[in-house]
C-alpha cells in the first residue's frame, strides 16, 4: 500500500471536497465567471502543476517499484525535467493539462482505500475515482473539453445550480456513509 488511508478517511476526504465545490459554487455567483478563464490561466496551470510534481515526485521515490526499480532515479531526473519543460513550451491549456494529471493523482489513493473492501457501498467512491480517472484522461489528452464543460455549465443558471447541487449531495452521500458503513 503506497497511501495508509482507510476508507472512511478516503470517504470524509473526497465527500468534504465536493461539499466544498459545491457549497463555493451555489454561493459564490463570482466563481461561475471566474471559471471561465481558469483553462488559459497560466498561474493556476504552473501553481496546479507543481503541486502535480511535488507529488508525483514523492509518489515515486517512495513507491515499491519492483523489477523497474533501475528506473526510479532517472525517473527522479526526469521529473522536474518536464515540469520546466511544459512550463516553457505547453501555453495552450496548461492549467487544464495539469488538472487533468492532478485528477489521475487523487484517483488513485480513492481506489486504493476501497481495495479488497466488501462492503457494496464503497463503489460509490470507487464510483468517483473513476469518474476522476475518465476526465483526467480527457483533459490531458483533450484539453478544450475542460472549456466546453465549463461554457455548459455556465451557460444557463439551472446548468450551474444542479452541477453544484449534485456535487454537494454526492459529498454529503460520501460523508454519511464514511460516518454509518465504512
Amino acid at each position: 500500500m503506497i497511501y495508509a488511508l482507510s476508507l472512511r478517511n478516503a470517504g470524509l476526504i473526497a465527500g468534504g471536497f465536493l461539499c466544498l465545490l459545491g457549497i463555493i459554487g451555489l454561493v459564490m455567483h463570482k466563481a461561475r465567471a471566474t471559471l471561465g478563464q481558469f483553462p488559459r490561466s497560466r498561474l493556476a496551470g504552473v501553481v496546479i502543476l507543481a503541486i502535480d510534481l511535488v507529488w508525483s515526485f514523492w509518489l515515486i521515490s517512495t513507491m515499491e517499484m519492483g523489477e523497474f526499480s533501475a528506473f526510479r532515479r532517472p525517473f527522479l531526473i526526469a521529473l522536474p525535467i518536464g515540469f520546466f519543460l511544459a512550463i516553457r513550451f505547453v501555453d495552450e491549456f496548461l492549467a487544464v493539462r495539469a488538472l487533468g494529471i492532478f485528477a489521475l493523482l487523487a484517483a488513485e489513493p480513492l481506489l486504493e482505500a476501497s481495495f479488497f473492501r466488501y462492503e457494496t457501498s464503497r463503489l460509490v467512491l470507487t464510483v468517483l475515482a473513476y469518474i476522476l480517472i475518465v476526465l483526467g484522461l480527457i483533459w490531458v489528452t483533450l484539453p478544450y473539453k475542460l472549456r466546453d464543460q465549463i461554457n455548459w455549465f455556465s451557460k444557463s443558471a439551472a446548468h450551474w445550480r444542479s452541477i453544484n447541487a449534485v456535487s454537494f449531495v454526492y459529498g454529503v452521500a460520501l460523508i454519511a456513509l464514511a460516518f454509518i458503513l465504512y
